[in-house]
């Protein structure tokens, strides 16, 4: 029985055997089971941004190594930004960015990848959630993941999705989010010329503020419904 293991291990990457789907990270062919896929979501204004930056400061202060990645910031930049001022580099989402190959690429540089911070997950493709499934599963990779769910229609993200249907843990942001009324914002409404929008494309770049000509409001449900917007917006 011995002898029959050490065979198995010896295997190259990629055989035909039990291990060929193991996980390479782990040196010795043997799945940890310590990497997890997270998703971290809520309303515009709940903190998101934040929060994927102090999971960043607190899995590097104790010697884990991260990359930031994000797409269609409110920058517009290749950066994480939040509305409290804090910012960090990052790495930007393409459409043809393999999520994989890149890590791959920064371990044959010799430089080490522990997870990854994922923020705007919800602007990425279904296939990027794939290969953060795969970070995770075949590599050993952590991946926490921090988005908004659904669109200016009240419609899921289809990576929103995907990441709801894959993901080891989904956490809704605990900050409250406040519509104008006091209600909890649930929704976040596209607003165009004072008015709330139901058509158009699903991503937008927007602003909060009210001299936007395109801008973003969190209403709860029934006043998104409405199209209320409150008597000081």
């Amino acid at each position: 029985m011995t002898d029959d293991i050490r065979t198995d291990r010896a295997q190259p990457v990629g055989a035909e055997s039990a291990l060929s789907a193991a996980c390479f990270a782990a040196g010795d062919g043997r799945l940890r089971h310590g990497a997890a896929l997270k998703f971290f979501w809520g309303p515009m204004d709940c903190g998101k941004s934040t929060m994927a930056l102090q999971m960043n400061y607190n899995h590097a202060r104790q010697g884990r190594r991260g990359l930031v990645l994000t797409r269609i910031d409110r920058s517009l930049g290749p950066q994480i930004t939040t509305r409290i001022g804090l910012a960090h580099e990052a790495i930007e989402v393409t459409e043809e960015l393999d999520l994989c190959e890149l890590v791959r690429s920064r371990w044959a540089a010799g430089i080490g990848v522990d997870y990854l911070i994922c923020d705007e997950a919800c602007f990425y493709t279904v296939r990027h959630v794939e290969q953060m499934a795969e970070l995770v599963d075949r590599y050993d990779v952590d991946v926490f993941a921090f988005g908004l769910a659904s669109d200016f229609r009240s419609c899921l993200f289809p990576a929103a999705q995907r990441l709801f249907e894959l993901a080891d843990e989904v956490c809704r942001i605990q900050v409250e989010v406040l519509c104008w009324c006091g209600r909890p914002g649930l929704l976040n409404a596209r607003v165009v010329a004072g008015t709330v929008v139901r058509e158009g494309e699903q991503v937008v770049i927007g602003d909060t503020v009210d001299a936007a000509e395109v801008r973003y409001q969190v209403l709860c449900r029934r006043h998104y419904r409405n199209g209320e917007l409150g008597g000081n917006r």
